[in-house]
């Protein structure tokens, strides 16, 4: 079954990426990278830019609204995605539990993706992984 690993960074963990990458969250994000290659679970995913990049699309009353950075003001926006090809929930949040995302003030959260390689159909079941500074629910 594959899971979508979403990852919710803080304005500090992305200004972090800005750096030369010898600080300990980069380093910890390639030993991480590295673990899921080596354990053949890795499918795909990218860290995102910055949120001030992003543009929300809406449609209202049949019109389409564009809007340049992020919508929501929050502590966290989404920072990339990781897909893995995992066999059960439980395995998804052993490795949710090793992600650096998970330890840092951010907030991962993955849902199994429909469709995906075990017959799966739906995508209602959830899990996250949440730091004392944030909760995210990902239903």
């Amino acid at each position: 079954m594959q899971f979508a690993l979403l990852i919710y960074e803080s304005p500090e963990a992305f200004e972090i990426r800005n750096n030369d990458g010898t600080d300990s969250y980069t380093g910890a994000w390639r030993a991480y990278h590295k673990a899921l290659v080596e354990a053949g679970i890795f499918v795909g995913g990218d860290p995102l830019q910055v949120p001030e990049t992003g543009t929300t699309v809406r449609i209202k009353d049949g019109k389409r609204h564009v809007q340049d950075g992020p919508y929501a003001d929050t502590k966290e926006q989404l920072g990339g995605f990781t897909i893995l090809e995992l066999p059960s929930l439980d395995v998804a949040l052993e490795w949710a539990a090793r992600c650096p995302a998970a330890s840092a003030p951010s907030t991962s959260c993955s849902r199994p993706s429909p469709g995906a390689s075990s017959g799966c159909t739906t995508s209602r079941a959830a899990w996250s992984t949440s730091t004392a500074t944030s909760t995210r629910s990902c239903r």
